[in-house]
């Protein structure tokens, strides 16, 4: 098939080339990417493209083994590119260009299936170590964004310890409680909805309506609250 890896020996063992298609809106970025990857013997990048609508495109004809996706592209971004991808290529391994290190980019990123991050302005040989570890299975996560991924729990941590008190002082109602233990439990909104005899639309008016008592945005947060008052 005219995708299948290619392989090539090295030494006494044959070594298969890793396909590799690159997403960033910067030329300067796809190019240099490019020039420094394909000097490495047991890598090729089939496509270069500029979008996450590309992206999701170029997978399903180019089959890359690994996509570089940047975060901030026009027309689609890397994050909605990312769980395209993930949905319908999950063999495809997706590390995160980024010259970012908000917090938001990194859980989002992490929670859609990313293998990893890098800075766009990493050094090539790590680069290249890099993309070789994540073939091999492993998650890549620089300094700078495993810092602020641990500060970001901290924050998240202090911040959930501070509810925690106020919630405390928060009286539900028996409707309010049975709720909450049903969440805290993981239920689904359908799944809840069975449970009360009531329908979905209304579980998840319910849901929405305890989650501004408690001062929550998520089901995350709401279960973290919660747990402690079951």
């Amino acid at each position: 098939m005219l995708n299948d890896p290619v392989a090539f020996v090295e030494g006494d063992r044959t070594v298969s080339t890793i396909k590799l298609l690159i997403v960033d809106d910067q030329k300067y970025v796809r190019e240099g990417f490019r020039t420094i990857l394909e000097l490495e013997e047991d890598m090729e990048v089939i496509g270069i493209v500029e979008n996450g609508k590309e992206a999701c495109e170029s997978a399903a004809i180019l089959e890359p083994d690994v996509m570089l996706l940047d975060i901030q592209m026009p027309v689609m971004n890397g994050l909605e590119a990312l769980r395209y991808i993930r949905a319908n290529h999950p063999k495809i391994k997706v590390i995160i260009l980024t010259t970012f290190a908000e917090s938001d980019y990194i859980l989002e990123g992490m929670a859609e299936g990313a293998q990893g991050y890098v800075m766009k302005d990493m050094d090539a040989d790590r680069l290249i170590e890099s993309i070789r570890d994540v073939m091999k299975g492993q998650y890549i996560l620089p300094s700078l964004i495993a810092a602020k991924l641990a500060q970001h729990a901290r924050e998240l941590h202090h911040k959930v310890g501070l509810a925690k008190r106020e919630v405390q002082t928060i009286q539900l109602t028996y409707r309010e409680k049975e709720l909450a233990r049903l969440l805290v439990q993981g239920l689904s909104n359908q799944e809840v909805a069975e449970m009360m005899c009531i329908a979905e639309g209304t579980a998840r008016n319910y849901i929405s309506n305890l989650y501004s008592k408690i001062g929550v945005e998520d089901r995350t947060q709401a279960i973290l609250l919660l747990q402690d008052l079951m």
